[in-house]
């Protein structure tokens, strides 16, 4: 089951109607008070494809409440809004979003979308490797699923976790965008490594001085190194 949350009655009976004739449950939700008095906590979606632009509460305020339920802390979201800068992708992502589609999109790109995601989510297990890794004065625990940096603890996302995973395991191999998005995201459509670098920017802000042990090979992809 999909839920999809947005205001825009064409774009949403469009969604829900495309996805229930690809082979999946939908149902849609104008705004955030319907969709939480229809989330049923003991049977949750597969994925809530979530409008940034709602009436009364927004779109970002409605994912961080989800992500701060131990409940849906791990519901794939996607992000579908108008807003196409920089900027607004970081907030999105930074907030826990799995992925971010700007409108205008196609339904079939949409689509190939959720199935990465969902894809991806179905793999989670993997990072769980019950290692310790350690760079400079960088300390990542899979088992804690705990990031610090000089032993203060840093707060990260699922993908910026997994970004940082997978860069620190491999310490000294650079890691292509392409590796990034296909081990992360489950997905390689051309054109979206900058969904990559928007998270090795917001990775690197967090670890504060901690993130120069992230180094970019131009035109390649990116290295951890101490």
């Amino acid at each position: 089951m999909i839920y999809c949350v947005e205001d825009d009655s064409g774009i949403r009976e469009l969604v829900v109607y495309s996805l229930e004739n690809t082979g999946f449950s939908a149902k849609g939700f104008e705004n955030g008070k319907q969709f939480f008095d229809g989330l049923d906590e003991s049977s949750l979606p597969d994925m809530v494809l979530l409008d940034i632009m709602l009436p009364g509460e927004d779109g970002v305020s409605i994912l961080k409440k989800l992500r701060a339920n131990p409940k849906t802390r791990n519901l794939p979201v996607i992000l579908l809004t108008a807003k196409d800068s920089e900027y607004d992708k970081v907030i999105g992502l930074d907030s826990g979003a799995d992925d971010y589609v700007a409108k205008p999109f196609g339904i079939m790109e949409l689509i190939s979308r959720i199935k990465a995601v969902l894809r991806r989510c179905g793999h989670e297990g993997t990072v769980s490797d019950d290692c310790v890794y350690n760079i400079g004065c960088i300390t990542l625990n899979t088992k804690k699923h705990s990031v610090e940096v000089d032993g203060n603890s840093v707060e990260l996302t699922l993908k910026e976790f997994e970004v940082l995973r997978l860069l620190m395991k491999n310490q000294g191999t650079v890691i292509t965008r392409d590796i990034l998005l296909e081990q992360i995201w489950g997905y390689d459509f051309d054109g979206e490594t900058r969904t990559v670098d928007v998270h090795i920017r917001t990775l690197r802000q967090k670890l504060g001085h901690g993130g120069n042990i992230i180094k970019t090979i131009r035109g390649v992809g990116y290295r951890a190194e101490e």
